[in-house]
């Protein structure tokens, strides 16, 4: 898969998963990145973060990431043509107190990505709104849950355990928000077409 200033998060995160797997390494899309494939590219992000699952080399992940163009600058990789850049954070895979994680996979052709699931996603970014009072964290996770199919009531029972459930009732009314908004814009006639029926 040829990485160009047009390829999209998934294209080059799906790039990354194939060079992993070639490596011998596993590694799992999490942050930023998800959420932008999640939110279908409404809310973007500059790096991808994959979280390494098993053992694995510094000499490994830097000869997989060289292998389609990625070069290391301290702990970030860059492509001359990519519009992201890649990191490593260190694991285990967790969201918030959380670390039962099962990632899910999306196949393309031959490349294979797992990444969390859209359920976990929205979780993640719902963390930097409950801890951090992200406004922007709140925002993505209420536009991942207006487009994917998400567990409200697993969101529900893990923002209890995060003593966030004040936070979570926020969240609600923000998706509530997001999905008016979505069924406005969806009977709105398009031009030279007819109103909808009601």
């Amino acid at each position: 898969m040829r990485i160009t200033g047009k390829s999209s998060a998934r294209d080059v995160a799906a790039a990354v998963a194939v060079a992993l797997e070639r490596a011998g390494l596993r590694g799992v899309l999490s942050g930023g990145g998800c959420a932008s494939i999640y939110t279908r590219g409404l809310y973007q992000s500059v790096d991808l973060d994959f979280i390494l699952q098993g053992p694995g080399t510094q000499k490994q992940l830097d000869a997989a990431m060289a292998s389609i163009g990625f070069m290391r600058e301290e702990n970030q990789y860059f492509h001359s043509q990519a519009r992201f850049y890649v990191e490593f954070p260190p694991g285990p895979l967790g969201i918030g107190d959380d670390y039962r994680i099962e990632p899910v996979e999306i196949r393309s052709g031959r490349s294979r990505l797992l990444l969390l699931s859209p359920t976990d996603s929205c979780r993640d970014r719902l963390a930097g709104f409950y801890h951090w009072n992200d406004r922007q964290g709140l925002e993505v996770a209420a536009r991942i849950a207006a487009r994917q199919d998400v567990d409200i009531e697993k969101i529900r029972r893990w923002s209890e355990q995060e003593r966030a459930l004040p936070r979570f009732e926020v969240f609600l009314e923000e998706l509530e928000r997001f999905r008016k908004r979505s069924r406005r814009r969806s009977q709105k006639p398009r031009p030279g077409g007819r109103p909808p029926r009601s």
